[in-house]
């Protein structure tokens, strides 16, 4: 299975939406199109979407962590919502629900990153 990336800006924050396999094979492609957009200025938070999600690596912990540093040197926040139970459990075992918040939903994600209409 590939990966398909969706992204939509919501004011300053860059929402993406995963459908597919975050693994080994489709980690460069995830981190580079987030570095890019990050890069262009538009982007201070990021939420992650992970509702048609179904599997995710240490790749993907890898891409995860690695926006999340970016972002936070630039005074910005990042959060996850829609998490399905297998993902879950390897973001729970990683410590990554230490250091973001994870939310039901893109609303609640928007609202507790502060940065609803």
């Amino acid at each position: 299975m590939n990966l398909q990336v969706e992204m939509e800006h919501h004011r300053k924050t860059l929402i993406v939406r995963l459908s597919g396999e975050l693994d080994h094979h489709t980690a460069d492609q995830v981190r580079l199109q987030l570095d890019e957009t990050i890069q262009r200025g538009q982007t201070e938070h990021l939420v992650l979407s992970f509702k048609n999600l179904q599997f995710m690596d240490s790749s993907g912990l890898g891409v995860i962590l690695g926006r999340y540093k970016l972002l936070k040197s630039k005074g910005g926040k990042m959060a996850v919502c829609d998490v399905n139970e297998a993902v879950y459990r390897l973001l729970d075992m990683s410590g990554l629900f230490k250091i973001m918040p994870i939310y039901d939903n893109e609303g609640q994600a928007l609202s507790g990153l502060e940065v609803v209409s």
